[in-house]
């Protein structure tokens, strides 16, 4: 795992800290996760992932859980190409029926926790009889505090399922600065992610239109 601080002397414009764990870090962190919630005498009948974060620890969890039942559910923020709503809703409802059932929700992090509340609600409306949130990451500004989580950080965190995105994200910010491939090449590789993988995910940053 990286945790890697820019500072306002660093290319980004102000002091913005990553936390970059590896697929490996994640395994671990779900390992203790599954530990805990079996500690806790809570024994899921299904487990949810919330859509897309949520669903690598999901099926994860599923193993170390023995539990083969899965579900899909998603709520974004989103409701047009650059619109966003204050909060979010519902955009994929849940997959499977969770009437009468205990319900593990899986989330890779609580950041605002706004989308796991709604979610939470959701679930409870649809007749399940206990909800549990489990996250991998908690921030502390979070108005949800999830049932079980693994680290708390105030980072910004990039899962090994989303580096290209991040990447991406974040290099176009620095190509907007006037930032060269290098420069964001190099960003990119102390934040913690392997050059030959950076640079896959950001030619297409610089590849001229034609």
């Amino acid at each position: 795992m990286v945790i890697f601080i820019l500072t306002r002397e660093s290319p980004l414009p102000k002091t913005i800290k990553y936390d970059v764990p590896t697929w490996e870090d994640i395994y671990e962190f779900l390992i203790e996760l599954a530990e805990r919630i079996g500690q806790s005498g809570f024994k899921p009948d299904i487990i949810v992932g919330v859509a897309r974060g949520g669903w690598p620890p999901a099926r994860i969890l599923s193993d170390f859980l023995q539990n083969p039942n899965l579900a899909n559910i998603k709520a974004e923020f989103y409701v047009d190409i650059y619109k966003t709503t204050e909060e979010p809703r519902i955009t994929q409802p849940i997959s499977a029926s969770v009437k009468g059932k205990n319900v593990l929700v899986a989330d890779d992090v609580a950041d605002s926790g706004k989308s796991l509340e709604l979610i939470r609600k959701h679930l409870l409306e649809e007749g399940a009889s206990n909800v549990r949130i489990c996250t991998i990451y908690y921030k502390p500004w979070s108005i949800v505090i999830p049932d079980y989580y693994a680290k708390k950080t105030d980072a910004w965190v990039v899962f090994p399922w989303e580096r290209k995105e991040a990447s991406a994200k974040i290099g176009q910010k620095l190509k907007n600065e006037g930032k060269s491939l290098k420069e964001i090449e190099n960003t990119l590789v102390k934040i913690g992610i392997k050059r030959q993988h950076v640079r896959h995910f950001i030619k297409d940053i610089f590849r001229e239109r034609k």
